[in-house]
């Protein structure tokens, strides 16, 4: 059975002094994030890629890969918006459904600014593989917490039978306010990776038309993957099945990142 990697690379970090993340030079070997990301999801099986790209993006990606990555097809997605009338995109949700008619297999999407470890793909690919629903996995809040400045993670609530029942967004936690925001180290967040089939992506479309009729005239409203995964879960329509991950997670955001990845990266491996 085909299954797909979709990364979300529409968009170009001002934080980051406008150069695109995923070309950071992190891996061991001088990969960039991206190829360093692109090497664990391949070794677990996925053999479609599908980039998710932007207008700041769309042709350094498609430069960078063109059709195909070690022997595996790569195919893009454009996420377009009305500049007219909006100041950003529509969001991740938005993002995702811009796949809605090339994807023909189940997949795994995921942000392309993230490593999320072997584990991860494999969790979900063999998920994917035996399963016929959603899943995702959950990472210990602590761990992912940077140790300077603060972030908004979140929060599953899971069911005796190891699925998600509820999302709860929790704001600026950093290392030092875990009681103050009534969260612990060993809470599993959303790092904004999902197992998916054809069939949600449609489900969600009409969750985005929705969204985007509630805000109509809103220039920066951005409808979020987490946010309206969890309301198919609370309509019934969808199970998320939640796998706790022990395998690590690193991530750019500040230009200082880069140096503290590709350090990290050299004594992971």
């Amino acid at each position: 059975m085909d299954l797909a990697i979709v990364y979300m690379v529409a968009g170009v970090s001002s934080r980051f002094g406008g150069r695109i993340k995923q070309f950071a030079k992190v891996g061991p070997e001088g990969e960039s994030l991206i190829e360093y990301s692109l090497k664990q999801a391949l070794k677990a099986g996925f053999n479609k890629i599908i980039f998710i790209v932007g207008k700041k993006t769309k042709d350094i990606f498609k430069e960078k890969f063109k059709d195909s990555f070690l022997d595996v097809p790569v195919y893009y997605a454009y996420q377009n918006y009305n500049e007219n009338e909006r100041d950003k995109p529509w969001g991740t949700v938005d993002a995702l459904c811009s796949i809605k008619e090339i994807v023909d297999c189940p997949l795994v999407v995921c942000n392309g600014d993230d490593i999320y470890g072997e584990e991860t793909f494999s969790i979900l690919s063999e998920h994917l593989l035996g399963k016929n629903e959603e899943a995702t996995v959950g990472y210990e809040l602590g761990e992912v917490i940077p140790d300077k400045g603060a972030v908004h993670r979140a929060i599953f609530e899971i069911d005796e039978e190891g699925y998600v029942k509820d999302l709860n967004e929790v704001f600026n936690i950093n290392k030092s306010n875990l009681d103050a925001t009534n969260t612990k180290h060993d809470d599993l967040c959303s790092m904004n990776v999902f197992a998916l089939f054809p069939e949600t992506i449609k489900k969600l479309n009409e969750r985005l038309e929705f969204f985007k009729f509630m805000n109509r005239g809103s220039r920066t409203a951005e409808c979020l993957l987490p946010n309206e995964v969890n309301q198919l879960i609370k309509m019934n329509k969808i199970k998320l099945k939640i796998y706790p991950s022990s395998g690590k997670w690193f991530g750019i955001t500040n230009p200082e990142d880069e140096e503290a990845v590709r350090g990290a990266l050299r004594k992971f491996d």
